[in-house]
């Protein structure tokens, strides 16, 4: 596993015993225990994730998901710390690509679901890690917008435009608050959008989670 991957899950974890499996995440509708059960499930279990592709298989994957959820949340949480060698997106050849942002977001859906959090200062490496992450996600979410946006990372490591070269509308933010916003959690990110008053308003309504 990759350091930055490692570091989030075991700040995670950590985390998610200190506050409980009651309290509520950025996730609508689900507690820590919830958000807990779909990281194992997400490791453990593939056949849960096709109804993310396929609808008609969502309840399927809810369902194995609330039967992981009605363990006792120490255990859940320890099959979060220790995932296992063989799971599809935390093997260490793709431990980086899948879980560094993940882990991340997933983070922040605990610290910041209830008021009085901050953002977390980044050392550069990790910044810049989740920064090239959340740019391919991020690309492929905006291009659901229909409208040319901009994205300029805050402390200078880059940009890209979805939709036309023509992009009225620019969010500017450090890297791990552009993971946050790309990631469907406009209101929940400290980012500056810059742009008519109704493109913006439209790009913070847009759901591009998937």
């Amino acid at each position: 596993m990759t350091a930055f991957a490692q570091s989030e899950r075991q700040q995670l974890a950590d985390l998610l015993l200190r506050v409980g499996p009651d309290e509520p995440t950025l996730c609508a509708g689900w507690t820590t225990r919830d958000l807990a059960a779909h990281l194992v499930v997400r490791e453990r279990r593939p056949d849960s994730a096709a109804g993310i592709i396929l609808p008609p298989l969502r309840e399927y994957g809810e369902r194995i998901r609330r039967e992981k959820a009605a363990r006792p949340f120490p255990e859940i949480v320890e099959e979060i710390r220790n995932p296992p060698w063989w799971s599809l997106v935390s093997n260490p050849l793709l431990d980086e690509l899948t879980n560094t942002v993940e882990f991340f977001i997933h983070h922040e859906d605990v610290r910041r679901g209830k008021d009085g959090w901050q953002p977390r200062d980044l050392d550069e490496p990790h910044a810049r890690a989740i920064w090239r992450a959340a740019q391919f996600t991020g690309k492929m979410a905006l291009r659901r917008v229909r409208m040319p946006v901009r994205v300029r990372e805050a402390n200078g490591y880059g940009e890209f435009i979805v939709g036309g070269a023509d992009a009225q509308v620019t969010v500017t933010a450090p890297a791990g608050e552009l993971a946050m916003f790309l990631s469907g959690r406009q209101r929940a990110a400290r980012a500056d959008l810059d742009g008519p008053a109704e493109q913006t308003s439209r790009l913070l309504a847009a759901r591009l989670s998937i």
